[in-house]
Formats: structure tokens, sequence, C-alpha cells
């Protein structure tokens, strides 16, 4: 970005920075409100305490941090380093120093109550990995593809997959499809990407894992599958595996299920593995919260791997991630690890830890689950959980059963308004920060990196604190020492945010201070990585049908879908709430600033006109959504996009339960339809966020005038 800043350190103009080689300038609605969410009236600028009465009253950071650092204290002598817990939200997570130190800190507790975003979102495709394998020769990307297949994701825009639509992907899209991609959508909307698909297939949320494996069949029947590959880095027994386990999905079934059009599954295989020969199907948060979801990831990145979408030796590795150590890229497999399925079982529903983090979906039990590990403190960084966590009644009773509550937030968001004390951190533009890394996956679609520095202090009379400071701070007052990565921290005086970038820059082409040579960023061209041989030694396949997930397949086979409606728990429900994002916000981030509420005063249930009809409802109408677990009310939109038999509607929007809030103004929550007790996956608990089966109550059918009556998705 490119900033304006006036005498009063203000910013008076934000703009996309045509100079940065990987965004070209392109800066989505969301980025350009910098600076009403940096000088906004809605922003915190002093930490709060709540006071015996239950009001807030101002604190000192220092103060605040002493008095929290004594109450860590005794609950750690009390209950065990397990009793505090640190959920990391989307607030923070691309926040460099503070996402690796608040991991740090739990280690130095030596706690393991770790919680991110990341269990409650896509964990799937960790699990798929550890069951499967995984290839050691890097991704395709866009420009090395002749064909994509996006199943349930939206990269217009959340901006969000696997790096290469990641940044200005509107344009990146459209030069891919000059040079001749073919782009396949599965999706039951017709989403802003999916206006750019050569075929959109738009079936009933939740049957994602049906459909491809159904797709999978049909290219073993005709031969369309990647012989020489599948022979050498599957093997014929896993092979003959998959073949019999897919048997119960052929054409017609799977359609039905499905609700497709006939045809519909040939035409995706045809032109996924018979038309095209490099390419890879992609998920997104939609599958990955519907039922089924680790099932759904393990056949998608299977299909990738019968039809051998992988780099090849010699092909180039165009995005390495060049904020971690070089590593090598060689066509071989990574092999299947289960190390989820082999680390000790949780307490809560017997799941598992996913990449060293607890399910945040079992994050309520934690704390309302007496015994040794519950989960006494909770300290929340970036993350506002009263709104985006499934089940929201349960949730609401955990925070109330919590001894100690910190939320780290830059604003009274209804987690804030649950904590103890509330510590407003500083903002993007007044700290110093390198691009999101998760050590060694590439999340642009080039080798860049870019140093952006600190340009604004904070608003004058204020007491901000960098999160990662918050967490040093408490660990110095409980006299324990952190190892941020490989580097031992003094403990007596704070590093700086440079110095600690300069630990998180371990590329040996770009420590830190080359990094910073280049404001607009640098690609690196020169990282120089070619994807190698295998190795002698490197024997490992692809495990594509193990038992559990052809049991897996066995059940999913079994259950049977009706034209008519949708079982659950033993009821039975008309449509199907499908989750979805909105434009101007990701997910409650943005929800603060009039300038944006004023486009978005709440969350609509669109409705196709066809079902609209059907209920007699207009735009503005309210009706009620009703699930196995809860019932909400909501106001209902047209939108033709959506197909008919869908409620589509976003999350994370709503008051506390119990709290009787204008809808034209705060929206409605879809988490109260939502339970984590059942419907839940095995390892990961990730419950059923999507694809949810509900019935529609009508309140009122004659036109009620809102905020934004006529305007569709």
């Amino acid at each position: 970005m490119q900033l304006t800043i006036d005498e009063d350190d203000r910013i008076v103009d934000i703009r996309g920075d045509k100079d940065n080689p990987i965004t070209r300038g392109y800066a989505c609605f969301k980025g350009l409100q910098a600076e009403e969410a940096h000088h906004g009236a809605s922003r915190l600028l002093h930490p709060l305490k709540r006071n015996a009465a239950g009001d807030f009253e101002r604190i000192s950071s220092e103060q605040a941090l002493d008095e929290i650092a004594a109450r860590l204290d005794t609950l750690i002598q009390q209950h065990g380093p397990d009793a505090v817990g640190v959920y990391f939200g989307n607030g923070s997570i691309f926040n460099s120093t503070a996402v690796t130190m608040q991991a740090h800190f739990l280690d130095a507790l030596g706690s393991r109550s770790r919680f991110t975003s990341y269990t409650i979102d896509q964990s799937a495709k960790t699990l798929s990995f550890e069951r499967l394998g995984g290839w050691a020769g890097g991704n395709l990307q866009l420009d090395q593809s002749d064909v994509v297949m996006l199943i349930g994701t939206n990269p217009l825009l959340s901006h969000g997959l696997l790096g290469f639509l990641a940044s200005d992907p509107t344009k990146r899209l459209k030069e891919a499809k000059a040079r001749g991609l073919k782009l396949i959508i599965i999706d039951p909307r017709k989403t802003e990407t999916a206006h750019h698909a050569d075929l959109l297939v738009q079936p009933m949320p939740g049957q994602d894992a049906a459909i491809i494996a159904g797709v999978i069949r049909l290219i073993l029947d005709e031969g369309w599958e990647d012989k020489a590959f599948c022979a050498r880095y599957v093997g014929a027994a896993s092979m003959a595996e998959l073949r019999l386990a897919l048997e119960p999905f052929d054409e017609q079934s799977v359609e039905q299920r499905a609700r497709l059009a006939s045809g519909d599954l040939r035409k995706i295989a045809e032109l996924f593995a018979r038309d095209s020969t490099q390419g890879c199907a992609y998920t997104g948060t939609g599958p990955s919260m519907a039922p089924h979801s680790n099932l759904m990831q393990h056949m998608v990145d299977c299909l990738n791997v019968v039809c051998g979408r992988f780099t090849r030796p010699g092909d180039q590795v165009l995005s390495v991630d060049m904020m971690t150590p070089p590593r090598e890229f060689r066509a071989e497999v990574i092999p299947p690890s289960r190390a989820s399925w082999l680390a000790p079982p949780s307490r809560i529903r017997g799941s598992s830890s996913i990449a060293g983090e607890k399910p945040t979906a079992t994050l309520a039990d934690e704390i309302l689950t007496p015994g040794p590990g519950q989960v006494k403190c909770l300290i929340s960084c970036g993350g506002n959980l009263a709104n985006l966590m499934p089940d929201q009644q349960k949730m609401a009773r955990a925070f109330e059963a919590l001894h100690l509550r910190i939320s780290i937030d830059p604003y009274m968001s209804n987690s804030a308004r649950l904590a103890d004390y509330i510590i407003p951190p500083t903002m993007q533009y007044e700290r110093a920060d390198l691009p999101v890394s998760a050590y060694g996956f590439a999340f642009f679609p080039e080798s860049w990196v870019a140093y952006s520095p600190a340009l604004l202090n904070p608003p004058k009379d204020s007491d901000l604190i960098e999160e990662w400071y918050f967490f040093w701070a408490l660990a110095k007052r409980l006299g324990k020492t952190i190892r941020f990565g490989e580097t031992e921290l003094d403990m007596r005086v704070p590093p700086t945010t440079d110095q600690l970038l300069a630990m998180r820059a371990q590329h040996p082409l770009a420590p830190l201070e080359e990094i910073k040579k280049t404001p607009s960023g640098k690609v690196f061209h020169d990282a120089g990585n070619i994807v190698l041989p295998p190795r002698p030694e490197a024997t490992a396949t692809f495990d594509v049908m193990p038992e559990d997930v052809a049991q897996e397949l066995h059940e999913l086979a079994a259950q049977a879908s009706s034209v008519q409606g949708h079982e659950s728990n033993g009821q039975q429900f008309t449509h199907l709430l499908s989750s979805r994002r909105m434009r101007n916000f990701y997910n409650t981030i943005g929800m603060h600033l009039p300038t944006t509420r004023k486009r978005n005063p709440y969350n609509p249930a669109y409705l196709n006109p066809e079902d609209m009809a059907a209920y007699g409802l207009e735009n503005g109408n309210r009706i009620e959504i009703v699930s196995d677990h809860a019932r909400i009310t909501a106001i209902v939109e047209a939108d033709a996009a959506v197909r008919t038999g869908v409620v589509s509607m976003a999350h994370a929007w709503g008051g506390l339960p119990g709290e009787n809030v204008d809808l034209a103004t705060h929206g409605a929550s879809t988490n109260m339809l939502i339970s984590t007790d059942r419907d839940v996956e095995p390892i990961n608990a990730m419950p059923r966020m999507s694809a949810i089966p509900v019935n529609i109550v009508v309140i009122e059918k004659s036109a009620t005038p809102s905020a934004i009556t006529g305007i569709l998705s």
C-alpha cells in the first residue's frame, strides 16, 4: 500500500502500490479502510479492567500486565500450565512477530492449550496429508496449469487459494484465462469467481466427497488417469483398493444425491482429466466446514494423485517461502505420518492435536469439563470467539466459567465485552512486519517478500502495546525464558520488533537487511529452485485408500439422500444452510467501522427467487431458520446466484446469546444453529458448520423496508 500521512500523523489517503510486483497496485475494499480503522472513534486506545461493579475502567498497560501475571501464577500453581489457554485468531495471524511469540510463550509455560483459527477452518488438509502422503516437489502454480478446479472456494473474494490467487486475483485469473486456462467451479452458489468458469456445477451443499468420488471412478473407468504416475507413486494394490471402494459412486446415484443435472459428473471428469494434463483441484472453507470434510479433502487430494497433477523433475518451483531456510524440492512422496492419529487423545471426545494445536471446536468443552488440563484462563488474541464459535450458547457459558478472561483487541468486540482485561494493541501501520509465513509454506504466487516499517506513531496519549510484547512481558514476570525460533531471548530487556523480524527472516538470500532494500518488496528469481529427481532410497507411495477412508466412503454411500428433504438426528428439514463470505468483512473484522457497516448493516438470509416465491416472501421480510439445535430470526433477501433448496448466509454476526438485538443493525448468528456435541468429524472435532439442515418459518410476508432492500449478492 501507499499511504499519505498528514502532520497530525493521520492517514489521509491510501491506495495500492503499483511498484509492488505481487499486487501490482491492487487493493481490496477492506484494505482501503485503514484510515477509519486506525483513526475511527470505535478504536480502543487504553487498556481496560472490569471492576467490582462489572464496569470497565482504565488501567495502565504495565499495571494490567502485573495483575494478569500475578493471577496467571496463582492459576498455574493451583491447576498446572494447561490451565492457561491462548486463542490466536485471524485478527493477529498475519502479525509475524505475534504469531511466533504466542506459541513460544505457551512453550515457556509448558502449556499445551493452544488454539487457533486453523483448526476451525481447514484442518482437514493436514489430516489428508497425514494419511494420504504429500508431494515433496512443491505445488503447481497458476502459470503452470491448463485447468483448475475450485470446490467451495471463492478466491476473488477471499484472496486465499494456495497463494496463486491471493493477490490481484481477478486480473491474474483473467490473464490465465486468456492463456487458455480452463476453470471448473463446484459450488452451491454462482460466486464471483464462478462468473469466470468454463464449467459451473451447483450441487446441494455437503455432497463434495460423493461428487469427487464419482469423478475419480469415472476417470478410472475411462482410463483417463496418469497410469505411469500411479504405477510409480501409488502401486497396484492401493489402486485396486481405491477402485473397489468407489464402486457405489456411479454417475446416476451421485448426480441424484447431489441434485446435479444428468451428465454433470462426466463433464467434470472430461474437462479435468481427459482434456487437460496439468493443474489441480483445490478446496476452501465451504466443503471444509460441511459434513464429511475429512473424507472430502482426502478424495480431492486423491483426485490430484490419480491424475498426476504435480511438478516433475526439471520443473521450476515458482513460489518459495523466502522467510525460512531453503529446502530441496524432489519428485518423491512424503510418506503418510498419521501424526494426529498417533498423538495422545484429547480428554474431549477423543479428538487429537493437529499440528501441535488443540481443536478449537473443543475449546468450550476444555473450559467447561472439570479435571486435569481444564482451561481456567483464556487469552484471546485477535479473535472474536463470542461471535465466531459454533455452538454459540455453549461458548457463552464457557466464557462465564473462566477464572480469567483477557482480550487483545483494538475494538470492543462481543468477546471483549466479556473480558476481565482488554488490551488494545498497535495496528498494522504502527508496527514493522514481514509477510505471513508458515515455516516453508508459500503464500504468494512468486518467491516474494517485503518489509513494512512502522509508518505511524500510535495515537497521542494512547497506551498501546505490540502483541508480541504482551506475551514477552508476561513471561518475564512469571520468570520464564522464551526461545524465539532458535534464539533464547534476553528476558531483562525487551527486544525490538526489528530484532525479532531478523530472527524470523531465515532464508540466506533474504536476511532482513536485504529485504529492507526494496520498499515495495522483491521477487527472488535467483532462488533457483528446480524440482530434482527422487532419491534412490525414496520409495514411499501415496496411500490412496487406507482402511479408515474406505470405511468412511462405505458409510457415505449408505446414507440415503432424499429429493424431498434432509434428515438430521431424526428430524426432517426442507433446506440446507450454506455459509458464505461477505465482500467487505473478514469474519468480524470491519464490523466496528461505520463506513463498512453502512454498506452492510446486517447479514441477510439469501434465498433463490423461486424459494422466495414459494414462501410468499419479499426482500426485507423476516423468517425463522430452525435447525435440530436452535432457531434464529433473519431478514431474507433474494439472490438468483443461490441454487434452490439452499439458505446462503454469512456467519459471525448477531449479538450475544440472550440479547434482544435489532436484526437490521446487528444481523443474526448462524452459529446458534450448530452443535459441537454431535455431527462432528473424528480426530479434528470439526463441527457441521455448513450444509446444516434447516426449516424456514415465515414470520411476515408483507414487504418491510430495510436498509438494504433490493441488494443482491
